[in-house]
Parts: C-alpha cells; sequence; structure tokens
C-alpha cells in the first residue's frame, strides 16, 4: 500500500492527447450534457473540479472503474435555495411535475449517470461524484448543459464560471498569490475549456499509507502517526517539529498522512485531500477530503 502526491502541472491535457492522470479545472470527461449532475440547492451545473485516474490500491469500486470526476457548488456561489428543485430532486420516487419549469429538474435526475454519487458538505451545499471507466475517462470532453429561461432556477444569480471558465473566476481573488498563478501557468487566457493536467506519484515515504488517520488523543484506533511531534514532548510553538519522512509530502495526495486544516475526519484510508485551487473551490481557506470507501465529503477552515 502507497500514498500519493498529487502535483499540479503548468500545462493542460488536450482533448485529442494523452490524459495522463487527469486534470483540474476544465471539462469533464465520458458524460453527455444530460448527465451533467446539477446543484441540488439552485439547478444550476455543478462545477468540475477535477478529473483523476486512480492508482490501483484505490480503485474499490470493481475492475471497470479507473477514475472519477468531482464536481462541487461554484466559487462564488450565491449561497442561496431554490425550495421547489431541492424537494424535487430529493425525492427518489417523485411523480413527472405538470409544472413546465420544473420538469427539467426531474428530468436530470432520471437520465443522471448510473454512478453518480451525490453528495451535501456540512452547510448543505451540493457536491456529486461521478466514477469513469477507462473508456470514459479518455472519452471526449462534455460542455455544461445549455440554460433556457426558469422560472425557479432564475431566482438566484448564474454563476460566472459558466460563462468564463471556473479557473478564471477563481484566479480573480488570487491576484497576489504569485506561487500559485506559477504553479498553473499562464492564465491569461483561461475559459471553459482551461485545464492544468495533474502528476499522480508515490510518496518515497509514508508510514500512514493504508491507515485510517485519526487525531493524536484517538491515534492508537488504527496506528496513525501525525507528520510532526514536541520536541522534547513539550507543546510549545517552538518545539514544533516534522518529522523527516514527510519532506515530501504536497498538500494534494491520496490516502496516507494528513494535513486537514482543523480535526482529523472520520475517514477511511481510502481518501483523497485536496486544497481549494484543485478546481477552484471555496473552503473557506481551508481544505477538503474525500473518502472513496463511503463516498463522503466535507471541509474545513
Amino acid at each position: 500500500m502507497k500514498a500519493y502526491n498529487i502535483e499540479v502541472l503548468p500545462q493542460s491535457v488536450s482533448e485529442e492527447g494523452p490524459r495522463g492522470d487527469g486534470w483540474c479545472f476544465g471539462l469533464p470527461p465520458g458524460i453527455v450534457e444530460e448527465q451533467w449532475p446539477l446543484d441540488a440547492n439552485t439547478g444550476y451545473p455543478l462545477q468540475h473540479g477535477f478529473t483523476l485516474l486512480l492508482p490501483a490500491e484505490y480503485r474499490g469500486f470493481g475492475p471497470d472503474i479507473v477514475a472519477l470526476s468531482f464536481f462541487g457548488s461554484a466559487h462564488d456561489e450565491d449561497e442561496g435555495r431554490v425550495g421547489e428543485i431541492a424537494a424535487l430532486v430529493a425525492d427518489a420516487d417523485a411523480k413527472e411535475p405538470s409544472d413546465s419549469d420544473l420538469y427539467p429538474f426531474w428530468m436530470s435526475e432520471r437520465l443522471s449517470h448510473p454512478r453518480l454519487y451525490r453528495i451535501a458538505d456540512f452547510l448543505g451545499r451540493s457536491h456529486a461524484v461521478i466514477l469513469l471507466t477507462e473508456a470514459e475517462f479518455n472519452a471526449p470532453f462534455c460542455q455544461p448543459p445549455r440554460l433556457r429561461p426558469n422560472k425557479y432556477r432564475d431566482r438566484i444569480r448564474r454563476p460566472e464560471w459558466l460563462a468564463r471558465g471556473a479557473a478564471a473566476v477563481y484566479l480573480d481573488d488570487q491576484t497576489e498569490n504569485y506561487g500559485l498563478l506559477q504553479m498553473l501557468g499562464d492564465t491569461d487566457h483561461a475559459d471553459l475549456f482551461y485545464n492544468r493536467a495533474l502528476d499522480v506519484t508515490p510518496r518515497a515515504e509514508d508510514p500512514n499509507a493504508g491507515i485510517a488517520p485519526r487525531d493524536e488523543w484517538a491515534a492508537a484506533e488504527t496506528g496513525y502517526q501525525a507528520f510532526y511531534y514536541w520536541e522534547g514532548d513539550e507543546v510549545e510553538e517552538e518545539n514544533y517539529r516534522e518529522h523527516a519522512w514527510a519532506a515530501d509530502h504536497l498538500p494534494d495526495h491520496i490516502g496516507g498522512s494528513m494535513r486537514p486544516a482543523q480535526n482529523i475526519p472520520d475517514i477511511s484510508p481510502y481518501y483523497i485531500e485536496f486544497e481549494e485551487y484543485l478546481g477552484g473551490f471555496n473552503f473557506g481557506g481551508g481544505n477538503a477530503w474525500l473518502d472513496l470507501q463511503t463516498m463522503s465529503f466535507d471541509w474545513a477552515q
């Protein structure tokens, strides 16, 4: 069992070229417009964050599933909620509505991808994961659904990424983050198609690979080791140290040692931890995690 770093490269993945280990921002592969997951609260298309090829140890969904696409609430989400849409999406047994403006949302749920997982975070915001076969991972990119006037959805301000792309909207707030801008490369022409390639490589050393992360006071449950320690066992700021084995650990990763913004969640060894820039989300300056065993997701700031 190994843990893997996820590195964002300053180059793109083209629709015609090799897909490598995946990409962030841009468009998802292997689905059609009708299968693009909608925000369960607003009815707008969810923002595609990243598509990732999973290492063999983390493919627990059957031999044919090799990758996933993660979708989330937009960086500039209005945080509003349309009750009629939310109720319809939540009711798996809902009858076909007679209201023509509710019908698209009812039909969207019936045309959804067969391996779609809907997830809500602790604020009730909408997110989703689609599991992909190798053929889907290498399939053409899909553009967001075309939006027609709708009296329910149009109560909420339209997310800007639908016009400019997720990267352009996210980078509006990052003009002084030179390290991030350098990592993401040329962003002058960022649009819906703009993406950045991902490189997945095994960590040289991570004693927590294959172990469920736990906080210090509960580490004995699994044998998990914190990546840091206190010199002389004195819990003081000046005594904080990090183990040498954690030196090559990137903040975006699959499995192994976790660096959450707050406490470690109750999570399996099979998870992805990622930062806001991996797709352009708003985690309040914190980071997020997706449990690949339970298909649960959350974030902390």
